[in-house]
Formats: structure tokens, C-alpha cells, sequence
């Protein structure tokens, strides 16, 4: 499309807007009638650790999503000389999870619990005994029980049981409604019907009377909706909570929120059975769309679904680019010290490509790049760690791949579940986020690490908000058909993308690290549980 042409699509509302609350960064993007970005914004912001908690403030959120929604206006009117009055339709997406209680007048009665937080193991580990169905530490059911069985005095009061991204929607539309994704991790879902599981649903209301709390879990969760399906409109007050010049018109469709799962699937055109991605930022987890039920419950694979509502079993990991930013970071600092100043994207360029002249097993360099707890290898509590055999001279190459490495081992040991004991059928793997952002380099790495071909499309490094905005023209512009055949048929026609296949080299070598780092693992649980 021409300047001329995107500017009157612009005017017309022939755009559709994503908005995704990631874990580092909020990001707006706006995209055409043909589905590419046309505009952005961003805003950065960091989670808190609190009291033990791992939270942001939702004020904070607020000022995120006006931020980069000013940046993304602005960004249009300076390519395309035209101000944003209206769009075609919106849609939030966030981190997926998370524990967010509102009162009936839709007051905050607790702070916003994380993805991040691994206080929930024993109650987790209790539901997921009651449910016969994994429960993982981070759903917003292992949350509010943990809330029960302390018994916070907030549960009382409970009206509304939502995540962030469901929060924002609730702003923006006065609607409590969350797409099925998102919904899934909150509580496991039924896929037929695309809602929450009747039969646990009636299980937990037990334990609900059993603590004599006045309301039934269903009463307080969301309404669930599939991908395309009307999730309110752009109030008066939700238009100027966006934007609050005024300019933004309220009336405007809003599609079901997601959550960054969902959003990651739509980018990568990973809805279909047999397909799965692996989305690489703060944390990292692989999702595959499955053709048959699990033969076992594993608590290393949670079960979510598609936007859709199809079956999806989930590998996440807490923890991914977050210490290897802090090293580029360090790096960073050094170049300033010595008078040479890199733009950030040139020096993750520059590190990330010595880690491919680095030993395919890092030279005996063993890294542990845990934040928090990672429950899939069992970790309570985390502490970014570095060790390495003091016989073998240390370079910058294998250092860099050990840290690219680290960022992969929980995810593998996960994978391998899905792929060698299940026999999961995948056709293929596209990846996408910040891992993916420097050509070849991640995706060849993580093609050895998982043993299977990696693709990496044009686009992945707009990822979610780009997603979200695909999910929010679809609502508008289904046309009948099916989320995969509006992917296949409209969006990813003719995408071109880069596929890595595994090298032996790098899958040895990865096997060799991946063994270190599981004998390793004692020492990483005792840093994680002495205080300094």
C-alpha cells in the first residue's frame, strides 16, 4: 500500500489496534486492511517484588497503555499526516496468568500477583490431586485458594476474579469477558463447550462452602468467548482512559482479550494441529496445538487452549532473556568506559553472534539464569548463577552461548516430555520475541537445543501486539471463517520466513551442557536458599 492509500485507511477506521502489557514493555501497534503494522508505540515498566510478591501497579498499567498508545498516534501522523480518530476494532492482550481481585465496584482488594510468583506449590499440588488435571503455580485458581486457606480478608468481598489483560478490557468496555485463551489460565477449560470445566468448577464451590464463602467461583470468574466473537465496545470513559486527548471516538468493537500465549500462536500462525511455537522474552515456553488428549497428567505441561478453544499443552518457563539482558547490559557499560558507545540493538548483535564462535558444549561454562522459582525443574526459589570448569581458558563466545543455553535447558527437559514420552505429532516450530531478534543466531541454537526445525517469520519481532491486533480485525472481518483458514488464507498467504534445522554439532554440544546443568542443579537450589 501507498502513503496515500494507508493515510485514507487511517481516516476510514480500516485498522485495527493491539495493545499488548508485556513483562519489560507495553506495546501498541496499528495495522492495515492488509494486516501489517503500520504504526507503534511502547512504553518500558518492571514488576515489583513486594512483600514477597511479585507485582506491578495497575495505575502503572494505566499510564503504559495511554503512553504508548500517544507514541503509536504520534507515529502515524508523522509517517502519514493524518490523526487517529477511529479504528476498525481493539484489543488487549497481557502476561498471561496472574491473580487480580476486585471488589463489586471494581476496586483492587489485593495486589496483583504475577506469573512470576512460586508461592502457590502446595496448593497447586492440592488442586491438582482434586482435579486429576495440572494445576500450575501460577494460575489464578492456585492463587485463590492459597487467598482461602490463609484466609485473607479480602475473599469475602470477592466479586471479580480477572488477570491484567481482563482488567484493561474491564476499563476499556465495562465488560468482565476474557478470550478462552487467556481464560485457560485462569482455569482449565472444556474445550467442547469453550468454558470453564463444569465438574471442577462444582468441586472447588465445595471448599468454597466448606470456608463458608458467600459466592460460587463461576459467579466471580469472566464470561469466556472464542477468537472472532463481539466482547463489548469502547465506552465513553474507555476512549478517554486510551486517549485521553479526546481524539479516539468510543463506540468502536473490542475483541475477547488474550493472553501472550494466545497472541504468540496468532503471530506465528501456530493454531492448527500439529503446530506448535515458542515464544523467547523475559520468560520463555514453547505451546503445541495437539491432535489427542494427554495419556497422563504432568505437572511440567500445563493444558491450555488456542484462541480458538483447541487443546494446547504448554512447556513455560519463568525465566528466559532477563539475565542475559543484565549481561549485554554489563558489556554495555564497558564499551561506555572505554569510549564506544553501541546502539543496543548493534551490541546484542555483536554478543549474540560470538556465542556461535563459541564450543557447541560452551567450553565447560555452566549458567543458571533463574530470577524466581522455576517450577519445571523444581526450583523454589532462583539466583542467576555462573560456573564453569577452571581447567578450560574462558572466552566471550562460549560464555555468551552458555547464557543462550541456560535460557533453553528448562524448556527442553519440559519438551522432551511432550515430544519423547507423549509422541506428540509436530509438523513444525516457529519462534518469535526477543531471543529471535538477531538473524539465525537464537533460532539455530534453539533448533539444536529442542531437536526439531525452527522457523522464524518476517515478523516476529513484533510478536503479541501485532497478534492482538490480527485477533481484533478478525473479530471485525471474519467472514466466516475459522481462525487457522483467516490465518492461512489472509494473513500468512505468501509470508516469507528463515527455518533452522538442527546441526549435529549443536545438538550434541547442547546435550553436553544440558547435563551439566541438570548435575548442577543441587547448587543452584542451595544459592537460591542462602541469603547473603
Amino acid at each position: 500500500m501507498t502513503t496515500t492509500q494507508i493515510a485514507e485507511a487511517i481516516t476510514a477506521g480500516k485498522t485495527a489496534l493491539g495493545i499488548e502489557l508485556g513483562s519489560t514493555r507495553i506495546k501498541a501497534v496499528l495495522i492495515g486492511p492488509e494486516h501489517s503494522p503500520i504504526a507503534s508505540g511502547s512504553y518500558d515498566w518492571e514488576n515489583r517484588l513486594e512483600n514477597g510478591i511479585w507485582t506491578y501497579r495497575l495505575e502503572d498499567a494505566v499510564a503504559g497503555i495511554q503512553s504508548a498508545y500517544k507514541a503509536l498516534a504520534e507515529d502515524a501522523r508523522a509517517k502519514f499526516g493524518t490523526e487517529l480518530r477511529t479504528l476498525g476494532a481493539l484489543g488487549v492482550s497481557a502476561m498471561m496468568h496472574g491473580y487480580l481481585p476486585l471488589d463489586r465496584e471494581g476496586r483492587q482488594l489485593a495486589e496483583f500477583r504475577t506469573w512470576r510468583n512460586t508461592v502457590t506449590e502446595e496448593e497447586a499440588a492440592l488442586l491438582t490431586e482434586r482435579f486429576r488435571f495440572n494445576i500450575p503455580q501460577r494460575w489464578s485458581i492456585a492463587h485463590l485458594y492459597r487467598a482461602i486457606r490463609l484466609r485473607e480478608g479480602h475473599i469475602q468481598e470477592l466479586a471479580h476474579l480477572t488477570t491484567l489483560a481482563g482488567y484493561i478490557h474491564w476499563r476499556l468496555t465495562g465488560q468482565h469477558s476474557m478470550g478462552v485463551g487467556e481464560a485457560a489460565g485462569m482455569f482449565p477449560i472444556d474445550s467442547v463447550a469453550c468454558d470453564f470445566d463444569v465438574n471442577m468448577l462444582d468441586s472447588f464451590d465445595e471448599i468454597l462452602a466448606e470456608n463458608n464463602i458467600p459466592w460460587r467461583l463461576r459467579d466471580v470468574l469472566p464470561k469466556v468467548l472464542p477468537a472472532g466473537a463481539n466482547a463489548g465496545t469502547l465506552t465513553e470513559d474507555g476512549a478517554r482512559l486510551l486517549d485521553p486527548s479526546g481524539l479516539l471516538r468510543a463506540g468502536l468493537p473490542v475483541c475477547p482479550p488474550e493472553g501472550d500465549a494466545g497472541t504468540g500462536m496468532v503471530a506465528t500462525n501456530s493454531v492448527a494441529p500439529r503446530t506448535g511455537n515458542v515464544s523467547a522474552g523475559t520468560s520463555i515456553f514453547a505451546m503445541v496445538v495437539l491432535e489427542k488428549p494427554l495419556g497422563r497428567v504432568y505437572p511440567e505441561l500445563d493444558m491450555v487452549t488456542t484462541p480458538a478453544g483447541d487443546p494446547v499443552a504448554m512447556v513455560h518457563c519463568n525465566t528466559c532473556t532477563s539475565d542475559l539482558d543484565a549481561w549485554v547490559s554489563l558489556f554495555g557499560q564497558l564499551l561506555d568506559r572505554a569510549g564506544t558507545k553501541l546502539p543496543k540493538p548493534q551490541l546484542y548483535d555483536m554478543l549474540y553472534n560470538a556465542a556461535l564462535c563459541g564450543s557447541p558444549d560452551c567450553g565447560g561454562v555452566t549458567a543458571y539464569n533463574c530470577y524466581s522459582g522455576e517450577p519445571v525443574i523444581g526450583l523454589p526459589e532462583g539466583r542467576p548463577l555462573v560456573m564453569r570448569q577452571p581447567e578450560i581458558p574462558l572466552s566471550l563466545g562460549d560464555f555468551m552461548r552458555a547464557q543462550l543455553y541456560a535460557a533453553m535447558a528448562p524448556l527442553k527437559l519440559g519438551m522432551d516430555l511432550l515430544l519423547d514420552k507423549e509422541h506428540a505429532a509436530l509438523d513444525r516450530l516457529t519462534g518469535h520475541g526477543g531471543l529471535f531478534k538477531t538473524p539465525m543466531v537464537g533460532q539455530r541454537l534453539m533448533a539444536g537445543a529442542l531437536g526439531v526445525p525452527v522457523t522464524v517469520m518476517e515478523t516476529a519481532g513484533e510478536g503479541g501486539p501485532w497478534g492482538m491486533a490480527i485477533l481484533a480485525m478478525y473479530s471485525a472481518k471474519s467472514g466466516g471463517l475459522t481462525l487457522s483458514e483467516y490465518l492461512g488464507q489472509k494473513v500468512f498467504a505468501g509470508a516469507n520466513g528463515s527455518a533452522a534445522d538442527p546441526q549435529p554439532e549443536d545438538k550434541e554440544g547442547f546435550g553436553a551442557f544440558l547435563r551439566r546443568y541438570t548435575a548442577g542443579l543441587p547448587v543452584e537450589k542451595l544459592a537460591g536458599e542462602t541469603r547473603f
